[in-house]
């Protein structure tokens, strides 16, 4: 290749890079802009709904929004009882996922295929359709309202995180677990000592697509919490915004603020773990 040739292709790339950089750009502002107006939003003292209002004069931007949500809701109790509700959700989606899981990638058993079959067509049926017979289950029958772990009991098996975990056990290669067998160990062990540790990412995964489910859920807290100690930051929001901020001097900050509060966690965790999230290195662990 000329001398020529070669500057007329480190020139195209260059061109290249420039204009991706640009579209990536462009993309960035159009996701977050939603964000940046809604953060922007809820600190100002008077509301704003026009374009202007994106930026608005330091004049205008107070925290009162907040300091109003938080004498009418406690928030911190909000966001506890959705740290336990959210968090009694991930613990029992990854332990039962992990075990389902596993068993449905690398153990032989009668009927696995149907068990998998079964498992997919679960997630084609609304959890709407449920809330009847489970409120009557857990309720009436289980005596469970007005209690964290009757929030927690419909949304304990997630049939997603147990798909994405059989997926990658059976990435997994299956001379790992038959030496293990060999060796005498058990399958608990197995699962313990060589695949989780296999599988770190997938939990991560599972971890992030569990978390906004129950941290946004309204409508089966709301069904059997009746005590406001216990309903979660997502049901206390909404009761706000329906009941007092109306009568707040800047409903529309009221409301943006409290749409921030419910948010924020969920977008400092993934920010947290983005890494983590994107990571799938299984094989690296094997070579030699």
């Amino acid at each position: 290749m000329s001398i020529t040739a070669k500057k007329a292709s480190v020139e195209k790339r260059r061109n290249l890079s420039v204009g991706s950089f640009f579209l990536l750009a462009l993309g960035a502002f159009v996701f977050l802009f939603p964000f940046y107006y809604m953060l922007i939003g809820s600190l100002q003292t008077s509301p704003d709904t026009s374009v202007g209002g994106a930026f608005p004069e330091p004049g205008n931007i107070t925290g009162e929004n907040y300091v109003n949500i938080n004498g009418s809701i406690n928030l911190f109790k909000g966001l506890l009882n959705s740290g336990i509700f959210t968090g009694g959700v991930i613990l029992a989606t990854v332990v039962f996922g992990l075990l389902v899981g596993y068993a449905l990638a690398q153990m032989q058993f009668r009927g696995r295929g149907v068990v998998f079959g079964m498992m997919l067509l679960v997630q084609m049926i609304p959890f709407q359709l449920l809330l009847i017979p489970l409120y009557v289950m857990i309720v009436r029958d289980y005596g469970l309202g007005d209690n964290y772990l009757g929030m927690i009991l419909p949304f304990a098996i997630n049939s997603t995180a147990v798909f994405v975990f059989r997926q990658y056990f059976m990435q997994l290669p299956s001379t790992l677990f038959e030496a293990a067998r060999i060796d005498g160990a058990s399958e608990l062990r197995i699962l313990w000592q060589v695949a989780i540790p296999l599988v770190r990412p997938a939990i991560v995964t599972a971890i992030l697509l569990t978390f906004i489910g129950p941290w946004n859920e309204f409508l089966w807290p709301f069904l059997v919490t009746k005590d406001q100690a216990l309903q979660p930051l997502a049901v206390s929001l909404a009761n706000y915004i329906s009941n007092i901020a109306a009568t707040a001097s800047n409903p529309f900050g009221a409301i943006l603020a409290g749409a921030c509060v419910l948010a924020a966690p969920a977008v400092v965790l993934f920010i947290f773990f983005q890494r983590q999230f994107i990571s799938t290195n299984l094989g690296s662990s094997v070579k030699g």
